[in-house]
């Protein structure tokens, strides 16, 4: 052990550039002995995809190791998605990322194709997780979805303003319970997706039957004007309205938030460079949603994604992607690879069993997005 520890030290290499090392091989070796780049042209592709989603560390790495460019154009909402796949009819992009419960908005445009699966290196990934993509997101001719990363929405608050008695609940950003420091113009969200938690925790309180609103037009109205017209009645404790990652951070560091209903991502990579926020699940259980990635069927640079994909499926890129932005990961292995600050923060947004009480965003007909989208206006609006 000596004469090797000897040896590594004369030649200047660290445990962490030989770690480093072996996990470029590991990515290398799962993209595939199928692709070949051509000599001839220099290789890319197009991806439509979360902001944070390919830190420049992947993209570096991946760059290396086969020579594609990623032309990584960044969006902050699912609905941002569709409209730029609807732009161009899929044309532009190789790969897009929508969430899990889209699968109904996405089934009848023909922007997706699907996956020729053995070209994918199904194994590395969460079987659970990838059968939503079999489940949800087969039109016809396959699965044009497979899960990438996950995470959850729930309560995120400035630890040096206010701190929750025990988990957060998603009523906080509601009622205060009289809170000084909580009186006005002190919480964000995104506006459906914070109704969304209004109505879990009104649910849990026994004051509507939230779950039912997924289930018919009917139904929802019925909960939805009641929910809307308690959220405008709240409304003077609203700060601003964010859309993707940015805005969720400059809630907290420059516009005064003190609580909101946020990503894990965001928050979590804030705390761990050392800024006064926390986030944790509620509760009533956080939202939990998984990211994956689709195929464009207007794709010009059809194996570079696929190597991308299988890239990306490999232990070592999943838990360097989650430990650089915060969120979780769906490959098999990267948890074990996690730094201890990744799996100290897991500790903490998720103790005791509160994982297995997290609420799964249900599938969302086309209906029900319409519908939705009109609540969450008139209460933007109010």
């Amino acid at each position: 052990m000596k004469k090797i520890n000897k040896t590594l030290k004369a030649a200047k290499v660290s445990r962490r550039s030989v770690l480093k090392g072996a996990a470029a091989a590991g990515a290398v070796a799962a993209i595939g002995p199928w692709y070949i780049p051509n000599a001839f042209a220099a290789p890319v592709v197009n991806v439509l995809m979360w902001s944070e989603y390919l830190p420049d560390s992947v993209v570096e790495k991946f760059k290396e190791a086969t020579g594609i460019t990623i032309n990584h154009t960044t969006i902050g909402d699912n609905d941002d998605i569709i409209a730029q796949m609807k732009a161009g009819n899929g044309k532009g992009f190789d790969l897009c990322s929508p969430t899990n419960m889209k699968g109904q908005a996405w089934s009848n445009l023909g922007l997706l194709q699907a996956y020729d699966m053995n070209k994918i290196n199904t194994s590395a990934v969460n079987p659970g997780m990838l059968s939503v993509g079999e489940r949800d997101w087969n039109f016809g001719s396959g699965s044009c979805w497979v899960p990438q990363l996950w995470g959850t929405e729930s309560i995120a608050w400035r630890t040096d303003k206010w701190s929750p008695d025990g988990l957060p609940s998603f009523g906080d950003i509601w009622e205060p319970n009289g809170d000084p420091e909580l009186t006005s113009n002190f919480m964000m969200g995104r506006t459906y997706s914070m109704m969304t938690g209004c109505g879990i925790w009104m649910h849990e309180k026994g004051e509507m039957d939230f779950w039912s609103s997924y289930k018919s037009e009917d139904n929802m109205r019925k909960v939805w004007d009641q929910l809307t017209a308690y959220c405008i009645s709240k409304k003077s404790n609203l700060n601003k309205f964010w859309k993707g990652a940015d805005p969720q951070k400059q809630g907290f560091t420059s516009d005064g938030v003190i609580v909101g209903q946020c990503w894990d991502g965001p928050i979590t990579s804030m705390r761990a460079a050392g800024e006064p926020v926390a986030y944790r699940t509620t509760d009533e259980g956080a939202l939990a949603w998984v990211d994956g990635i689709s195929m464009s069927v207007g794709a010009e640079n059809i194996d570079e994604a696929y190597a991308l994909i299988n890239f990306s499926f490999t232990p070592e890129i999943g838990a360097e992607t989650v430990n650089t932005i915060g969120y979780n990961s769906a490959i098999i292995g990267a948890s074990d690879l996690y730094s201890q600050e990744t799996k100290d923060k897991t500790a903490f947004v998720y103790p005791g069993e509160t994982l297995a009480n997290l609420n799964p965003w249900p599938a969302e007909p086309q209906w029900f997005l319409d519908l939705r989208a009109e609540y969450a206006n008139k209460f933007q609006t109010a």
